[in-house]
């Protein structure tokens, strides 16, 4: 089999692996309420956090180069914007649950590059609570500071390697007060990952968050993806965060898409929902709606 065919084939097999992790996750569902819920706990963290491991691992044989990670999905990548250029994603975030909704309106997240290999990132949103029962809240969210630094890079031909510390932090505001950010405060510790595998990029991440009030957590996710088009690119993302000790993990599943209007003006989109039935922390539709800007664009090469 030539390399392109292997390309596919890998290709094939995450996409496969995926939905299939997915289908038993909908199987859960036709059971009562309780095997149900016993199910799906088994499904995540350990079945999905599993599967994207093996999945990740499956690719290191493959030939690398730039992974699909980033705005608008949840799970990072290794990329940085490059000496002295800036990265400025703008996006509306909807967050749907059975009792409530919130959204990033908007959600801003600003990247710095400094070296090619060092990215200074600022993160920060303008939260909207409704809930039926209480008058919707309006207030600013944790601010999101971090570094990032990819230690080990290959080259376009070679596996490239992140680390991504980053805080969350409450700003001196009454939002804590008021129910729209949790009391909590966290330093998250995640490694990123990318590899391709001919026509399709692979993205992955995993992170332990220590957490100020409240309880350790874990993160970890996996972005598949293809460029169909020199403008156009899809993405499947896998996604799972969860505290320890606990039973409360959130398992999610998205399709997304970047379209390059106009270096450097970029669409994008994503859209998904829980892997778990829907409740008051699991959502039955999520999103991101937003742009994307490269500066100066000079910097950048024009499509």
């Amino acid at each position: 089999m030539s390399q392109n065919g292997r390309g596919y084939a890998v290709g094939l097999f995450i996409l496969v692996l995926a939905i299939a992790t997915l289908r038993n996750g909908m199987k859960s569902r036709a059971t009562d309420d309780l095997q149900a819920r016993e199910k799906l706990h088994a499904v995540c963290p350990t079945t999905i956090l599993r599967s994207l491991i093996l999945a990740f691992f499956f690719c290191l044989a493959g030939t690398c180069a730039f992974a699909q990670g980033g705005p608008p999905y949840y799970t990072n990548d290794p990329g940085t914007p490059g000496h002295l250029n800036w990265e400025i994603n703008l996006g509306y975030m909807p967050f749907l649950y059975s009792d409530q909704s919130l959204s990033h309106a908007p959600d801003v997240d600003i990247n710095f590059g400094i070296g090619d290999r060092v990215q200074l990132t600022y993160e920060n949103a303008w939260l909207r609570v409704q809930n039926p029962k209480s008058a919707t809240k309006y207030g600013l969210g944790q601010s999101n500071p971090g570094v990032k630094w990819r230690f080990y890079d290959a080259g376009e031909s070679g596996l490239q390697i992140s680390v991504f510390p980053q805080l969350f932090l409450n700003n001196p505001n009454d939002a804590v007060r008021r129910g729209i950010t949790s009391a909590s405060e966290t330093f998250l510790l995640p490694f990123e990952f990318s590899k391709k595998f001919g026509p399709v990029d692979v993205d992955y991440e995993i992170g332990y968050q220590f957490v100020r009030k409240g309880r350790d957590g874990w993160l970890t996710g996996l972005v598949v993806g293809h460029d169909f088009t020199p403008k156009l690119e899809i993405d499947m993302e896998i996604y799972c965060a969860g505290a320890f000790r606990l039973s409360e993990e959130q398992p999610t599943i998205d399709f997304g898409a970047r379209y390059k209007i106009h270096r450097p003006l970029i669409f994008l989109f994503m859209a998904g929902r829980s892997l778990e039935p829907a409740r008051s922390n699991q959502s039955y539709f999520q999103g991101y709606f937003g742009m994307q800007f490269l500066l100066p664009p000079k910097s950048y090469k024009s499509d």
